[in-house]
């Protein structure tokens, strides 16, 4: 089977080459060494509708196909594979707020994780099970109006960015809500 692109693939191809040729290649060994979360660069990839890429356009985002997010995410992992896979968790969890949120979810959190204003990910990794989803043992139990989150998380892509997450997860959990306090 073949699959030739269309004119707006191609496209949206030749803008993540470009962003990451001039954005991403010359500095990622420099973060990498330096160990520097580039926000301001995923920001500008945000104003290039890189931070919604499949959120509906009804919610804010650029309402692309999966095939036109890995042409995009291809792209600039040629300029840097960790900023690449940053930006594509980012769009993950924005899409499941888009896909399974409500309205008011959608109307609280949408608009600056679209811009990059907040950043998100998810934690997955947990010692003992790995990245394992099926062998997680974190639970989310609800205690009345709000969900107690224990477990323990090994790693996360989101160390630059755990006081936004711990910001958002905090206020809605009682107990340990699986990221540290400092």
């Amino acid at each position: 089977m073949t699959h030739d692109l269309t004119e707006d693939q191609r496209a949206f191809q030749s803008m993540a080459r470009d962003f990451a040729a001039e954005h991403l290649a010359p500095f990622a060994a420099k973060w990498d060494e330096e160990h520097i979360f580039p926000v301001e660069t995923f920001r500008a990839a945000a104003a290039l509708g890189m931070a919604g890429i499949y959120v509906r356009e009804q919610s804010g985002g650029s309402g692309l196909t999966r095939l036109d997010a890995a042409l995009i995410f291809e792209e600039l992992s040629a300029g840097c594979v960790s900023s690449a896979a940053y930006l594509s968790i980012h769009n993950m969890v924005a899409w499941m707020i888009d896909s399974f949120g409500n309205d008011d979810q959608r109307a609280r959190f949408l608009p600056s994780l679209l811009t990059m204003e907040k950043l998100a990910s998810y934690c997955l990794t947990e010692p003992g099970s790995g990245s394992d989803a099926a062998a997680l043992r974190t639970r989310a139990v609800r205690d009345g109006d709000h969900y107690v989150v224990n477990g323990a998380k090994a790693s996360s892509p989101a160390r630059a960015c755990r006081k936004s997450m711990r910001s958002w997860s905090a206020p809605a959990a009682r107990g340990r809500a699986g990221f540290p306090r400092s």
